[in-house]
């Protein structure tokens, strides 16, 4: 995408005129397009992008003869099942641009092999398969769509999340609340499973003693008092709270003053079941106590062993 179409999301998801849902197939598309649909969004699926242009008109038509009404929010589901016509959504987000549109991109993401896991439990040739492997597909894809995901307005990888931590992430980015603005996931991980994808920040929490090597501890996790309190008594603890959630102030004004309006913070440790987890629920009430800052947190690997 040419630079003078990339830009910083001012818009809230929930205030956009038009969201755009687009990514990786096998990476929670329909999924997203669920959730808007149950928050009463309008969600056209599979949309050719010359016809983004009408849908607009058509949308503006019926506020203009319905000033009155509270009208449904508009999203549209894109993705390469539109084959050659998809070589057009770039041009057709920068033409909605230059008519003062400020459609919003939301761009779902997963690793290879979480990808490849999902095809194979659904039994379906990935679109761009062809006569090739699955992975010749999926990497057929993610070229196809590098320059959309550098220019999306917000990220969402799903690779470690099932269908009901997808689906939570989506409802607090997408349930609009205009005293806030900025939404914070913080995000615990494993690093054994992978780094997440969509990770603004990144704090690594296995300086802290392992509650694993404490055998009344092992099969808790950091949401268990025993183990928070464990966590939390360690050396260090303390104090890496109090200088991350001093660094996370400074970067939230910076953050805000920007116009980012979605920012994820991940916390790992090994396994991403006990130190992570407790730090990450202590520093989302460390973060959440800011005003117009709404945070949440997700547990990415947390059941997985």
């Amino acid at each position: 995408m040419t630079a003078d179409t990339r830009r910083t999301p001012q818009t809230p998801l929930a205030d956009a005129p038009i969201v755009i849902v687009t990514g990786m197939s096998g990476a929670g598309r329909s999924t997203t397009a669920n959730v808007l649909e149950d928050l009463g969004w309008l969600v056209v699926d599979n949309l050719p992008p010359q016809l983004l242009t009408h849908l607009a008109e058509l949308r503006d038509e019926a506020r203009a003869q319905h000033p009155e009404a509270h009208l449904q929010q508009v999203a549209v589901v894109v993705d390469v099942r539109s084959r050659g016509w998809f070589a057009q959504l770039e041009g057709a987000i920068g033409a909605a641009r230059e008519r003062g549109e400020r459609p919003s991109l939301v761009f779902l993401d997963a690793t290879d092999e979480a990808l490849v896991r999902r095809f194979e439990s659904v039994r379906r040739p990935h679109p761009l398969q062809g006569d090739g492997r699955l992975l010749d597909g999926i990497q057929r894809e993610r070229e196809l769509l590098l320059d959309l995901r550098s220019s999306a307005d917000v990220v969402i990888d799903s690779s470690g999340l099932n269908v009901h931590q997808l689906s939570a992430k989506l409802s607090s980015l997408f349930a609009g609340d205009r005293r806030v603005q900025l939404r914070i996931a913080v995000m615990s991980f494993g690093f054994k499973y992978g780094l997440p994808l969509d990770a603004d920040v990144v704090f690594d929490m296995r300086f802290l003693p392992n509650p694993y090597w404490v055998p009344e501890l092992r099969s808790l996790t950091g949401r268990d008092t025993p183990v928070s309190e464990f966590v939390m008594r360690q050396e260090g603890a303390d104090e890496f709270l109090d200088r991350s959630g001093d660094l996370l102030d400074t970067m939230i004004d910076g953050y805000v003053r920007e116009g980012r309006r979605y920012v994820t913070v991940a916390v790992g440790c090994t396994g991403g079941k006990h130190r992570s987890v407790a730090i990450a629920e202590a520093l989302s009430q460390r973060l959440g106590g800011r005003d117009r800052v709404d945070t949440f947190v997700v547990h990415r690997d947390l059941g997985r062993e």
